[in-house]
């Protein structure tokens, strides 16, 4: 049987505490990359989510009238389902919308140039009716390609922050 002395006990509590903190910062890492994946893939169908919130309007108040549903043989579980999809749906586009609205203003109002600009690369990679392409952008601003990837990158995390709140921000220990 192996005696373990107060040295070695010492020395595996640390190797563990230290083990169970990178697994603590990998899990950080991986949450914060998922908010960020899920804010450029919300931003890369931002147009097509607002063509679909017009029609989903329209397709609620459909599933609403009462008569009409009375009229369709169907089964009534399966329409309701459908009905709170679209609303979430609907719900969460308006949510995008305000936090875009947010970004906006914070991005004005802030004394830093950059942050404007962050703003404006991604409402013209993703929110405007006219699409602009990263090139197009960099000589929009007068800055390098790079640049626009940069502010690409940090408009995003700060869209992921106001969409996912304090969850998504990157806490440095």
């Amino acid at each position: 049987m192996v005696k373990l002395t107060e040295k070695h006990i010492e020395v595996i509590s640390k190797t563990v505490l230290e083990y169970l903190e990178k697994e603590k910062e990998k899990d950080r890492k991986r949450k914060h990359d998922w908010r960020l994946k899920s804010t450029k893939l919300l931003l890369r169908n931002y147009r097509k989510f607002k063509i679909h919130a017009g029609e989903l309007e329209e397709e609620i108040s459909l599933l609403d009238d009462e008569e009409l549903l009375d009229s369709l043989d169907s089964d009534e579980f399966a329409l309701e389902s459908i009905k709170n999809s679209k609303k979430r749906t609907l719900a969460m586009i308006h949510f995008i919308d305000k936090m875009l609205e947010v970004y906006r203003v914070l991005s004005e109002k802030s004394t830093e140039p950059e942050e404007y600009r962050k703003y404006r690369t991604i409402y013209l990679l993703y929110i405007s009716d006219e699409k602009k392409t990263i090139e197009e952008i960099a000589e929009c601003h007068n800055v390098n390609v790079r640049t626009v990837y940069r502010d690409r990158n940090g408009g995003v995390e700060t869209l992921a922050s106001l969409i996912f709140g304090v969850d998504s921000i990157r806490f440095i220990d």
